[in-house]
């Protein structure tokens, strides 16, 4: 046990950190290394061969580095948290960009770069990048020559160029929802909202009209006939699954399903453990969510609020639509569910930006009376 009398760092880290939450999202990476060994044999093997556990080493693998990345971003403070985030996101759009030269493709797409044991998507890392220092721009109080929504949305206009070139929707879609989330915790008036929402009716349309797979997959959700393929299959394995599942390892949909153990693997869930664990899984990322939204309101400083409520958000945002997918209630995006999903990118990307959520959620007794700005920051190691 810790004392409060305990100075060290890492007490005066336990004592300051939000508990409750990370209680939370280490619940979510446990469910996630159970439904790996799950998915790993339909992802490996099929209906007539066996698969392995490989994915599942791997999965337990990428969880121990998150678990790291997790615990070290949410020691910084909130300078260091600003600088984290600048580089952070100069790297993956840095990264982004080299994907369309170097990256592997993949139907059609090319969306990461190998190293050796995984592949790395830049593009995951831009969420919580952004988050941060699109939070410092608008909590700034100096003066600026553009309005704070206008300097925020240039700093995301490279990505929204270079994203549909790979091409992903989905990670455009969730940093223009993140930037539409921050400008809304910002105050920003009825009319910034209405035209936000105007624009991104308006860019939905030029994606379906330009973008074949994605007027493919609109088409498929709202023809009444049926729905597409793989949400088809998820939604037997949901109707197999029932209340309890049919027990750990003895799915039989999951093996024809694309992409089970990333993507669908919310379907092997209900599969094999039923509507008790999707249910469970929902619980957890809505308790997630409203207990950083409370913590991020209860701090004393603008900047803490918003790139609290921001790095949840855009959290809850994919959830919501992995599973939406999942059970046919949106058209297939393509997106992984946070914590849970395969994949060494979409785990550390999430558990740094839970990272960073714990970061500016913590206990802080006494701030300074004003906290330099992002600009200063970056100035001062120039």
């Amino acid at each position: 046990m810790n004392s409060r009398a305990d100075r060290s760092s890492y007490a005066a880290w336990w004592w300051t950190v939000d508990r409750v939450a990370l209680v939370l999202m280490l619940a979510l990476i446990t469910v996630g290394l159970i439904l790996a060994f799950a998915a790993s044999p339909a992802a490996t093997g099929g209906p007539l061969t066996a698969g392995d556990f490989r994915y599942t080493v791997k999965q337990m693998l990428f969880a121990c580095i998150a678990a790291g990345i997790l615990g070290g971003a949410s020691i910084l403070s909130l300078q260091q948290l600003k600088l984290v985030a600048a580089i952070v996101f100069a790297l993956a759009l840095i990264g982004s960009g080299l994907v369309l030269v170097f990256g592997n493709e993949v139907l059609g797409a090319r969306r990461s770069i190998e190293f050796g044991l995984f592949s790395l998507q830049p593009s995951e890392f831009l969420k919580p990048g952004f988050a941060v220092l699109a939070a410092a721009i608008i909590a700034d109080r100096t003066a600026m020559p553009l309005p704070k929504p206008v300097i925020t949305f240039l700093l995301i206009v490279p990505a929204l160029v270079i994203l549909p070139l790979q091409p992903d929707v989905g990670q455009t879609t969730l940093l223009l929802a993140l930037w539409a989330a921050l400008l809304f915790f910002s105050g920003a008036s009825l009319g910034w909202m209405a035209a936000l929402g105007a624009g991104a009716a308006a860019l939905g349309g030029v994606a379906y009209l330009t973008l074949q797979h994605v007027q493919h997959r609109i088409d498929q959700f709202l023809n009444p006939a049926g729905s597409g393929y793989q949400t088809s299959l998820a939604l037997k394995a949901f109707a197999h699954g029932g209340l309890t599942g049919v027990g750990p390892g003895a799915g039989t949909i999951k093996y024809r399903i694309p992409e089970a153990h990333s993507d669908f693997i919310f379907a092997v869930a209900g599969e094999e453990f039923g509507l008790a664990l999707c249910g469970f899984i929902a619980i957890l990322f809505c308790l997630l969510t409203v207990r950083l939204l409370l913590r991020s309101a209860d701090q004393r400083d603008r900047f803490s609020q918003l790139a609290g409520a921001g790095l949840a958000t855009v959290t809850a945002i994919q959830a919501f639509i992995n599973m939406g997918v999942a059970v046919s209630l949106l058209p297939a995006k393509g997106m992984t569910l946070p914590f849970i999903s395969y994949g060494g990118s979409s785990l550390f990307a999430v558990a740094l930006t839970m990272g960073f959520a714990l970061a500016v959620t913590r206990q802080r007794p006494q701030l300074p009376q004003r906290e330099p700005s992002l600009f200063e920051l970056l100035g001062a190691r120039a």
